[in-house]
């Protein structure tokens, strides 16, 4: 008996050791192999297994034995609770840090921002500058960018909604696209569900439109319902819109940040010097701000605004009251605004 209770404290004190000498195993850093570098990355694809996954983070630079880790993630219990994604580490990670990285998805996240007023081509071209970006879009002209997020019918200018999306290394401009295009869809929708009855656009489509224009048009943001106030009312009247950005939108890349009176004679779809009526498409992406001052205008009875130069804009209900403002505030020159 005295020797099985020997052996039994013997066991224990070896259980004990072990128990100890993993506990700080798990909780030291791993170190990562020489010549690797600082940042070392993990990207695991669905449905790997946990012996796979810890010889992927010794593949990755990772200093530990891959049995070791396997070890450590099969004993915490949570082995199968670790998830898809891609990550990053370094060598001052501890296997307890890393494992629980991976049960909470904690992935290497980047962001892109989509900016309150641009076109789909400063869109694209900020996409091909985020880091870490899979660039799918970029050999897709618009049609077939369009096919690929499931709208071949749309143009794509004015479909994204600006804000801040994050994504994982490795993902696709794809993804980003169609998650700032389903934003756009939900915010216009709202937006057309609180319309008033001051709104002469028929349509989530022309109000999608307009708002762009009350984008681009807008240098004070407080304007922006009485800019859309008289983008509203010339429509009810049947009154040309006349409003500079749609002119240089359809200008494209002719456009060299000088708008002359032969191109508000030049017509393209987009001129609204020359037709009648909202241009086709949006001509750039509107902010939430936009999108509500489109469907919510001023009450007012102004047919006319001019920029007064220090970002905001003077109304005027005639067109003697606005060529005097045009006087003031332009000094003779052509109004910015119309």
């Amino acid at each position: 008996m005295k020797s099985l209770f020997k052996g039994l404290v013997v066991l224990l004190v070896l259980a004990v050791a072990l128990a100890a000498g993993a506990y700080h195993w798990v909780n030291q850093p791993m170190g990562a192999r020489t010549g690797q570098a600082e940042t070392l990355d993990l990207s695991i694809e669905p449905g790997a297994a946990p012996k796979a996954i810890a010889q992927m983070a010794v593949d990755a630079g990772a200093d530990v034995p891959p049995w070791a880790l396997y070890a450590w993630f099969r004993l915490s219990g949570q082995s199968r609770q670790m998830r898809a994604g891609s990550y990053e580490f370094s060598g001052q990670t501890t296997p307890a840090r890393l494992l629980s990285m991976l049960v909470r998805g904690e992935e290497s996240l980047r962001t892109v921002t989509i900016v309150e007023g641009w076109n789909i081509r400063q869109l694209r071209q900020a996409l091909a500058k985020s880091d870490q970006l899979k660039p799918d879009s970029q050999t897709l002209d618009d049609q077939a960018l369009m096919a690929q997020l499931g709208r071949p019918q749309l143009h794509p200018e004015g479909r994204f909604y600006p804000d801040t999306y994050s994504y994982a290394k490795g993902s696709s401009d794809l993804a980003v696209l169609k998650r700032a295009m389903r934003a756009m869809d939900k915010q216009l929708d709202k937006a057309w569900q609180v319309r008033s009855p001051l709104v002469s656009v028929k349509s989530p489509e022309e109000a999608l439109i307009l708002a762009s224009i009350v984008e681009k048009e807008t240098g004070k943001p407080a304007d922006r319902p009485q800019i859309s106030g008289v983008f509203n009312n010339r429509l009810r009247i049947g009154m040309l819109l006349q409003t500079d950005p749609t002119v240089i939108y359809g200008m494209g890349a002719a456009f060299d940040g000088n708008l002359r009176r032969k191109d508000l004679r030049t017509d393209t779809p987009w001129n609204t010097y020359t037709r009648n009526g909202l241009p086709p498409t949006p001509i750039a992406m509107p902010g939430k701000a936009a999108l509500l001052a489109a469907v919510q205008p001023a009450k007012t009875q102004a047919l006319y605004f001019v920029a007064k130069g220090d970002g905001s804009s003077h109304f005027s209900a005639t067109l003697d009251e606005h060529n005097r403002a045009v006087n003031r505030y332009q000094r003779g020159q052509r109004q910015s605004a119309d």
